[in-house]
Order: C-alpha cells, then sequence, then structure tokens
C-alpha cells in the first residue's frame, strides 16, 4: 500500500523545503506528479486504526506551518 499526499503551501507559512524537510523525517519520499510526497507501507494492508493515527501523525507534523494538504491511501 502507499499513501499519497497534496501539499498546498501558504506564503505566510513554512517553506516548502522546511515542509519537505519535515515529511522526509517522517517517513514520506518526495514524487513527481499528481502527488508531492508517497509513503509505501512495508504491508499489503494496513487497518483503518493505523491509517487515521498515520493520519493524525502528519497533521501534527505540519501543524503551524499554514499548508493544506490532503491524503489518500491506495
Amino acid at each position: 500500500m502507499k499513501t499519497y499526499l497534496q501539499i498546498l503551501v501558504n506564503s505566510e507559512g513554512s517553506s516548502p523545503s522546511e515542509i519537505k524537510s519535515i515529511l522526509l523525517n517522517i517517513g514520506f519520499k518526495a514524487t513527481k506528479g499528481n502527488y508531492d510526497f508517497v509513503y509505501e507501507w512495508n504491508e499489503e494492508s494496513v487497518s483503518i486504526e493505523e491509517l487515521v493515527w498515520f493520519a493524525d501523525k502528519v497533521h501534527s507534523s505540519l501543524k503551524d506551518s499554514k499548508v493544506y494538504f490532503s491524503i489518500e491511501t491506495i
């Protein structure tokens, strides 16, 4: 499974390089295309609880950075 992240930065918030650093530190990889970052799970199937926990982790990591994000796991 993979979790994809799209980021919308704000000129009044953290810089794109700061956001990238935060996300790389929690295991995301930068990517090109429709998404900005991807997280590759070690398992084929991840529980809803794990996905919500991970989304909470992303949310808390980006807190006060003034960015919007969209998260999708496939």
